[in-house]
C-alpha cells in the first residue's frame, strides 16, 4: 500500500519589531511577519529581514498594525474605515517594495497585537484591513470575521493556532491575566502538537523571552510528530 503523505505545517513568528532576535528565528520558522513600522520595526530592519528570509527561503508576510508605537500596537483603537484601509495599504507598499528590492515578494497579510483580535469580531475593520492588503492571502484567528470575509471574497485563508499562549473556550486568554502566556519549552512543544492538526500555520511569539528556543523546541516536536514544517503559502 503506498505511504500516507507526512501532514504539514508552518511555523511563523514576528519579526522586525526591535526586540527579537530576528536572526535566530529567521534560521527555523518558515514563515515570518514582518513589522511595518506601525506599531515597530524601521525600513533598515525590514530590508535586513527580508534579505536574510530570501536567503533562506523563508516566506514573508506584511504585519499590519495599527499606528501606534507608543504601545506597540496592543491598543484598540476606533481608526474610521477608509483611514485604517489607507493605512494597511501604506504599510503593505512599503514592506512589498523593500522585499522587492531584497529578491522576494509579501506573500500574505497578517494583522498584529490589538487590530488582530479586533478584526476577529469586528466586521468592518476587518474589511479595511483586507481592502487595504489587495489579493494578498490572509493568515488570522480560526472563526474570524477577517477570515470569513477574505474568504467570502475569494481571497486564500489560513488559520492559525499559538503554542505559547493560554486559550480559554476558544480564544487566547488576555495578556494581563494569569495563564495567557506559557513559558515552558515543554509546554509550548506540547501545546503545538496538539494545535497542529487542526491549522495551517503555528505562531510563535517573537518578542518574548526565550522565542528562538521555543521556535526549535516547536519545530522538534512538529517533526518529532511526523509534520513536515513547511510555508503555507509560497
Amino acid at each position: 500500500m503506498p505511504t500516507e503523505p507526512s501532514p504539514h505545517v508552518d511555523l511563523n513568528a514576528d519579526l522586525g519589531e526591535e526586540v527579537t532576535d530576528d536572526a535566530g528565528l529567521l534560521a527555523v520558522i518558515t514563515s515570518a511577519n514582518v513589522a511595518c513600522g506601525f506599531h515597530a520595526g524601521t525600513p533598515a530592519i525590514m530590508r535586513t529581514v527580508c534579505a536574510e528570509a530570501a536567503r533562506l527561503g523563508v516566506t514573508v508576510g506584511a504585519q499590519v498594525s495599527y499606528r501606534d508605537r507608543e504601545k506597540f500596537g496592543r491598543v484598540a483603537l476606533d481608526v474610521p474605515h477608509d483611514l485604517l484601509r489607507d493605512q494597511v495599504a501604506e504599510q503593505v507598499a512599503l514592506l512589498s517594495d523593500l522585499a522587492a528590492g531584497e529578491g522576494t515578494r509579501v506573500s500574505y497579510v497578517k494583522p498584529h497585537g490589538a487590530l488582530y483580535h479586533r478584526v476577529t469580531d469586528d466586521a468592518e475593520q476587518a474589511d479595511a484591513v483586507l481592502a487595504g492588503s489587495g489579493e494578498l492571502a490572509v493568515l488570522g484567528f480560526p472563526g474570524s470575521r477577517l477570515l470569513a470575509l477574505a474568504a467570502a471574497a475569494g481571497r486564500a485563508t489560513y488559520e492559525e493556532g499559538f503554542p505559547d499562549r493560554g486559550y480559554a473556550q476558544g480564544r487566547l486568554i488576555d495578556r494581563s491575566l494569569p495563564g495567557a502566556l506559557l513559558d515552558s519549552e515543554e509546554e509550548v512543544a506540547a501545546q503545538a502538537v496538539r494545535l497542529a492538526p487542526g491549522v495551517a500555520s503555528l505562531c510563535v511569539h517573537g518578542d518574548s523571552p526565550g522565542a528562538v528556543a521555543h521556535a526549535h523546541a516547536v519545530r522538534r516536536a512538529l517533526e518529532a510528530a511526523s509534520y513536515t514544517v513547511a510555508a503555507f503559502v509560497d
